[in-house]
C-alpha cells in the first residue's frame, strides 16, 4: 500500500489551497493535487488511500456537469468520503459541491458577495469555533446553497444564509480563509477576479487595505480550522496505515 495522502480536487490555476496546504504539510500529510472539472472518467487514486478530501473554489457552478463533468465525480466522491468518515472539506465552489451532493439546493444569490464583510456565528463545534460572535472573512461567490438535511449551521451572513456547515465528517466553508497575502496578489493578477471586483463596486487597492486590516483577527480562525483539518487527516491515515 502506499503512502495515504490528502486529494486536493482544484479548479482553476489561481483558487490554490493556500493555508489549507500549508497546515497539511507541518503534519507531513502528503497530498495529491488535481483538476478534474472537465472530465468525465477521470483518473483518481485509489480511494481507500486517500486520507482526506479538500475541494476547492472555482467560477464554474456546482451543478454545471454538462460542461464540467468532473464536478459530477466530485460530488460521489465526496459522498463517499462522508459516508465511510474521511475528513472532507469544501471551500466556496467546494462548499456547495458538498451540500448539493448531500441534496441541498443551489441557486443566485440577489448580488455577488465578493470582498471582506462579516460573519456571524450561528454554533459552535470543534471543528470550527469563533472566538467572537462575529468576524470580518473574504467572500468571493455569487451562487448560494441550503443547508442540507441533518447537518450543523455554524455560520452565516447577512446576504448568505449558509456560511459555513458540518455534516459527519465534512465542513463547507463558503467563504475564503486560505487565502494569505501572496495567494491574493495572484488573485489580482488574474484578470476575470478583477473584472468580478469592479463589477462588485471593489478595487485592488480597497481590498488590499481591508486585507490588511482583517487578516490579522483572520488568521486565527484559518489556523484552527485548516490544523484541526490536517489533525483529522493525519487521525484517519493511521487507521489506513
Amino acid at each position: 500500500m502506499t503512502q495515504p495522502q490528502v486529494l486536493i480536487l482544484q479548479h482553476v490555476p489561481w483558487e490554490k489551497p493556500g493555508r489549507i496546504l500549508t497546515n497539511l504539510d507541518d503534519l507531513g500529510m502528503g497530498t495529491l493535487t488535481l483538476n478534474i472539472a472537465k472530465k468525465k472518467k477521470p483518473d483518481l487514486p485509489d480511494f481507500n488511500e486517500i486520507a482526506g478530501v479538500v475541494i476547492m473554489g472555482g467560477p464554474m457552478g456546482a451543478t454545471d456537469y454538462d460542461e464540467y463533468p468532473g464536478l459530477k465525480v466530485e460530488a460521489k466522491l465526496a459522498r463517499a468520503a462522508i459516508s465511510v468518515g474521511k475528513p472532507v472539506l469544501g471551500v466556496c465552489l467546494g462548499h456547495q459541491i458538498i451540500a448539493t451532493a448531500l441534496g441541498a439546493k443551489l441557486s443566485h444569490g440577489e448580488a455577488p458577495e465578493i470582498g471582506f464583510g462579516p460573519i456571524k456565528r450561528v454554533d459552535k463545534h470543534d471543528y470550527f469555533s469563533m472566538w467572537d460572535k462575529q468576524i470580518d472573512v473574504l467572500h468571493w461567490h455569487n451562487d448560494v446553497v441550503g443547508l442540507p438535511a441533518e447537518a450543523q449551521l455554524l455560520a452565516r451572513s447577512n446576504a448568505t444564509k449558509v456560511q459555513a456547515f458540518r455534516i459527519g465528517t465534512a465542513l463547507g466553508l463558503q467563504f475564503h480563509l486560505e487565502v494569505s497575502a501572496p495567494l491574493l496578489e495572484e488573485w489580482l493578477d488574474e484578470p476575470s477576479m478583477v473584472k468580478d471586483l469592479k463589477a462588485a463596486g471593489g478595487s485592488k487597492s480597497q481590498l488590499r487595505d481591508a486585507f490588511a486590516v482583517s487578516d490579522p483577527k483572520m488568521l486565527p480562525l484559518a489556523d484552527q480550522v485548516f490544523s484541526g483539518f490536517a489533525a483529522r487527516c493525519n487521525t484517519y491515515a493511521q487507521t489506513l496505515r
